[in-house]
């Protein structure tokens, strides 16, 4: 399977987003919906401190009857926040993702984030792959080898 340093690579959209942890929930929804994205990385510095999501807010402002407004991003992050290193391949993410039921992870590199990946960009790397080892079986079978 593809290192994640390749499925990085092939995103179309490559930056990280990220929000400080004294920022409001409300702020921070406001930007994964102008990005169209569903997590934000909460970070002091250049230091990870959290990630907040789409599922954060419905269960952490929504069902608790809190107000997106009055509530801070550091109230409601998850963290710690697990990650991945560039050499990881996507099938060890996929089973870190399934078995902490995660949909996004950083990747960090000689301690700096470098980029994130998300359970979208796998599926669409394990789409590509299969796609790719149908065309060359269906050559082999064909006899077309060129």
């Amino acid at each position: 399977m593809t290192a994640v340093a390749d499925i990085l690579k092939s995103k179309a959209d490559p930056a990280v987003h990220t929000i400080a942890p004294l920022t409001s929930v409300f702020d921070a929804l406001q930007r994964m919906a102008e990005k169209g994205i569903g997590a934000l990385l909460v970070l002091e510095g250049d230091a990870i401190v959290g990630i907040v999501t789409e599922r954060d807010y419905a269960r952490k402002i929504v069902l608790m009857g809190r107000t997106s407004a009055l509530t801070l991003v550091r109230d409601v992050m998850t963290s710690p926040v697990m990650f991945v290193g560039p050499a990881q391949t996507g099938e060890q993410c996929m089973a870190l993702m399934t078995d902490n039921r995660l949909r996004h992870l950083p990747v960090i590199d000689d301690g700096k984030l470098v980029g994130l990946i998300s359970i979208g960009d796998l599926v669409k790397n394990i789409i590509s792959e299969q796609k790719f080892v149908i065309e060359q079986l269906e050559h082999y079978i064909t006899g077309d080898r060129g």
